[in-house]
C-alpha cells in the first residue's frame, strides 16, 4: 500500500465513524448544489468559514477541512505556518477522494453491512472512551497547593548529585582488556585514593594520574545525576557519601570503579513542578479509573479470560504490537499513570 492509499485509508476510517454526514452538508448553512440562492441577506463569511471543497452535495469549509486533516495527518515542519500549495492540493485531493468513496459506500448501503457496522461500533466506542478519558484527565488536574504539598513531603525524591568517577582498568587472564594494570596494581592504586579520602587528604594528584592514561579514565568535569538515573548500586553509594568523599562502587575482572561526591543538592520546586503535576495527575486518574470500574461492576469469565495476575512492582508491562483499537483506549489511563511515575 503506497502513501496515498495509507492516507486515504486513515481518512476513510475517521469519516466513516460519522458516515451519516456523507449524505448531507457538513455545515448547516451550506447551500445545496441546486444553484438556488437564499433570500436571506448576504453575511460576511470569515476566511475559515468559507466553502473550499464540494463533493456532490457535501460542502466543506476551510475550518472543517483543516480540523479534519489536523486530526489525521502528521503536523510536519513546525516552522512552516501553512503547507505548500502542492501539499495542500494533495491533501485536498485525498480528502475529496475519501468523501466521494464514503458517499458511494452509503449509496451502496455498505454502512449497514455487518462488517462495516461492526467497525463503526468499535470506532464509536473508542471515540466515546477517549472523550471520557479526556474529561477525567481534566478532573484529575492537581491544584498548585497540592503540587507544593507533595514537594514538601517528597523533597528527597528530587535530590541530585554531582559525582566524579574513576575507572581503573585491569588486565589479566579473566579480563577482556588489552590495556590497564595488573589486578594487584589496580587494587593498590584504588586503595591509595580511598585511604587519602578517608584521611581527609587531597586526592587530586592520585585521580588525575588516570587522565589521558592507558591505565584508566577519570571524569574531567563532574557529572550530574538526579535521583533514579544512576544504577541502584551506584545511587546507593553516591547518596550516602559526604561531599568530597570517595568510595568504591564495584570491582570486576575488568575494572575498579570509584566515585566522589562533589555536591548534593535539591532541585527547586519550579524545576520539578511539571514532573510532580504529571505524577499526581496519574495517581488521581488511576484512582478514578479504579473507582469507576468498581462502581460499574465488571465481571469477566475466568474460564475464558484466565485469572487476573497481580502486577509485579517495577516490572514493565507488555505492549502488543500493534495495539488494537480497544487496547489503545482501555490502556490509555494505565500507560499514562506508568509514565507519570517515571
Amino acid at each position: 500500500m503506497n502513501l496515498i492509499e495509507v492516507r486515504i485509508a486513515l481518512l476513510l476510517t475517521s469519516i466513516l465513524a460519522g458516515v451519516g454526514y456523507a449524505q448531507e452538508p457538513l455545515n448547516s448553512s451550506a447551500a445545496t448544489s441546486s444553484g438556488v440562492s437564499s433570500a436571506a441577506p448576504t453575511k460576511k463569511v470569515s476566511p475559515t468559514g468559507r466553502v473550499i471543497l464540494k463533493v456532490g452535495k457535501v460542502q466543506v469549509t476551510q475550518a472543517e477541512f483543516e480540523s479534519g486533516i489536523g486530526d489525521i495527518e502528521p503536523q510536519g515542519d513546525a516552522d512552516k505556518e501553512v503547507p505548500a500549495d502542492k501539499d495542500r492540493r494533495r491533501l485536498g485531493d485525498d480528502y475529496a477522494s475519501v468523501l466521494m468513496l464514503s458517499q458511494q459506500a452509503v449509496a451502496n448501503h455498505l454502512d449497514s453491512s455487518p462488517e462495516v457496522s461492526r467497525q463503526l461500533a468499535i470506532d464509536r466506542i473508542q471515540i466515546l472512551s477517549d472523550a471520557e478519558f479526556a474529561s477525567l484527565m481534566r478532573q484529575a488536574q492537581p491544584k498548585v497547593d497540592e503540587i507544593s504539598q507533595y514537594y514538601s513531603a517528597h523533597g528527597a525524591d528530587y535530590d541530585q548529585v554531582r559525582i566524579r568517577r574513576v575507572f581503573i582498568w585491569k588486565t589479566g587472564p579473566d579480563s577482556k582488556n588489552t590495556r590497564g594494570l595488573s589486578p594487584q596494581d589496580a587494587r593498590a592504586r584504588a586503595d591509595a585514593i580511598l585511604r587519602a579520602s578517608a584521611a581527609g587528604q587531597d586526592t587530586t594528584q592520585l585521580t588525575e594520574a588516570f587522565k589521558n592514561s592507558d591505565d584508566g579514565l577519570v571524569d574531567v568535569t563532574p557529572a550530574t545525576f538526579p535521583r533514579g538515573e544512576l544504577t541502584p548500586q551506584m545511587e546507593k553509594v553516591a547518596f550516602a557519601l559526604k561531599e568530597g568523599e570517595w568510595s568504591q562502587v564495584q570491582d570486576t575482572p575488568d575494572s575498579i570503579l570509584l566515585i566522589q561526591l562533589v555536591q548534593r543538592e535539591r532541585r527547586q520546586l519550579g524545576q520539578v513542578s511539571s514532573l510532580i503535576e504529571k505524577r499526581l495527575q496519574g495517581q488521581k486518574m488511576q484512582a478514578m479509573l479504579d473507582k469507576l470500574k468498581e462502581n460499574t461492576g465488571i465481571w469477566m469469565d475466568e474460564q475464558y479470560f484466565g485469572t487476573a495476575v497481580a502486577p509485579v512492582p517495577g516490572a514493565q508491562r507488555p505492549v502488543s504490537t500493534p495495539p488494537s483499537k480497544l487496547q489503545k483506549s482501555a490502556k490509555k489511563g494505565e500507560s499514562n499513570n506508568d509514565e507519570s511515575q517515571k
